[in-house]
């Protein structure tokens, strides 16, 4: 592409403008004669602030506007959070890949006169199930809002603790908060989310050329696995399955806590997903 304008479809959240904004520095280097706008959309999963996610399906709450943007030619490009994406796409769309991944760990953000909180605030099936090992004697509450609004709930003491991905918070620019206190939790205590911490481009399929030799391929390789993995374990990704790929070992958290991992030796997509096939096979 030598000129034209690159439209970027995108929620209007502080953390998703911070990822568009990302996703501009990209397409401005790789692409300097095309010019960049911005359309902001408000999805299901933005409006609907009082439901609880899981008990409504998850899939395509924060990406159907976005995707409908794209196949009405509003945009061309959707810019999302890779772990908020269904497994299953509209036809006519795909991922043309992934900005490089940030720190896929989760983070316990909790009041600092609360040690060892006994009440978490989290919606997430995946944090509470892999949670209740951590904190076995915390009940569990619901908490929904930006990443700001839910900092300020637990410093206000509407719960002990909360936990929140790494990724998010930094790109927001926060490490610190008064009143609260920060611990990363160790992926091999909680499996994130199959695409948590990458950045996912998402095109119409006949624009697929346009944009992946742009995107970071290590981080494609796994997300696309654990995506796979996620699909082939008919989770959604606001349930209770999680799936990480370390560079080596393909991880895997199954609801009523059984935890799975195996390794990957292959060096392509194709033949690294028949390899996870195989593999998934003894634990469907």
């Amino acid at each position: 592409m030598t000129g034209g304008t690159i439209t970027i479809a995108t929620r209007g959240s502080a953390l998703a403008l911070a990822q568009v904004a990302l996703t501009r520095t990209l397409l401005q280097s790789a692409l300097p004669h095309c010019a960049l706008e911005t359309l902001v959309l408000s999805t299901t999963g933005d409006r609907q602030t009082q439901w609880k996610l899981h008990e409504h399906g998850g899939r395509g709450l924060f990406t159907k506007e976005l995707e409908e943007a794209l196949l009405e030619s509003r945009a061309n490009i959707a810019v999302h959070s890779a772990k908020d994406m269904s497994t299953e796409l509209p036809e006519g769309l795909a991922i043309a890949g992934y900005l490089p991944r940030a720190d896929a760990r989760d983070v316990l953000v909790r009041r600092e006169s609360s040690p060892c909180p006994t009440l978490i605030a989290s919606g997430s099936p995946r944090r509470r199930e892999q949670g209740a090992k951590l904190w076995p004697e915390a009940k569990w509450t619901e908490l929904r809002g930006n990443v700001e609004t839910r900092l300020r709930k637990i410093a206000q003491g509407q719960a002990d603790a909360t936990i929140l991905a790494a990724a998010g918070l930094a790109r927001l620019g926060i490490s610190a908060y008064e009143g609260l206190v920060f611990e990363h939790i160790c992926t091999g205590d909680m499996i994130p989310a199959a695409g948590q911490a990458a950045i996912a481009i998402e095109c119409r399929v006949q624009d697929l050329a346009l944009y992946e030799a742009l995107l970071d391929k290590k981080t494609t390789f796994a997300v696309s696995l654990e995506r796979a993995l996620l699909k082939s374990l008919g989770g959604g990704c606001h349930s209770a399955v999680a799936a990480f790929f370390d560079g080596e070992l393909i991880h895997a958290h199954l609801p009523g806590g059984k935890v799975w991992k195996a390794p990957i030796c292959s060096q392509t997509i194709p033949e690294a997903l028949l390899e996870l096939e195989n593999l998934a096979k003894s634990i469907i």
